[in-house]
């Protein structure tokens, strides 16, 4: 088996501390709630679309489930600029603690560092550039380019691709059991990064790592 060389690191939740979006509703009089079932709503459509060989982009997915998730509560402003109030949020998001250190240690193992999002590349740019850490990632990919949402395997291909890595030289890095078993069938080895103590879903293919926090993962892919 090859040796690893690039790490590729989903970024919404797995990066990114979503927790804050939970003011984003509450600002609206919606319930804290509220965030949790907007974003895996914004997940399902953008899934059924990639399972039906479709494909949109999260702003555009994601203005429509806000509107729909806000239907019938208090709002105090129009659906359209609750659901821009919503998607705003996005840009203003922190990393988990654990990403600076992490990031580090997998670069100073001469490891590649790349994300791939099925949000759009500005959100993720940002997200880095706030922390000081986009020099440290060489590319920043979003399933935009791709054509097709993860975990549709042509979405990971793509990443490769841009790398110039076979699939079997790259390790998926997310909190989403969904999104490592969509890397495993592309050829790519996983990393779950489990931060909350979750049980890792038996109908999914195992991962081939599991780490509390990131800078575990360094020592494991040595």
């Amino acid at each position: 088996m090859a040796d690893v060389t690039t790490v590729v690191f989903d970024v919404n939740e797995t990066l990114s501390d979503m927790r804050p979006m939970a003011g984003r509703f509450a600002d609206l009089g919606a319930p804290e709630s509220s965030a949790a079932l907007w974003f895996a709503s914004t997940l399902r459509e953008g899934i059924a679309l990639a399972a039906s060989g479709d494909t949109g982009t999260f702003s555009e997915i994601g203005r429509e489930t806000a509107k729909a998730v806000l239907r019938g509560q208090p709002i105090d402003r129009s659906p359209d600029d609750a659901a821009t109030h919503v998607l705003d949020g996005f840009l203003g998001l922190p990393l988990h603690p654990d990403v600076a250190d992490g990031f580090r240690t997998l670069r100073a193992a001469g490891l590649r560092l790349v994300t791939l999002s099925n949000g759009g590349v500005p959100v993720a740019e940002k997200l880095l550039g706030d922390a000081g850490l986009r020099d440290e990632v060489e590319h920043v990919l979003s399933v935009d380019d791709a054509g097709i949402w993860k975990p549709a395997r042509a979405a990971y291909a793509y990443a490769a691709q841009v790398c110039g890595t076979a699939p079997g030289e790259m390790v998926m890095v997310a909190v989403h059991p969904w999104d490592l078993h969509g890397a495993h069938r592309a050829g790519m080895r996983t990393a779950f990064l489990n931060r909350d103590g979750a049980t890792y879903p038996a109908h999914l293919t195992p991962p081939d790592h599991t780490v509390t926090a990131l800078p575990q993962l360094a020592p494991q892919l040595r």
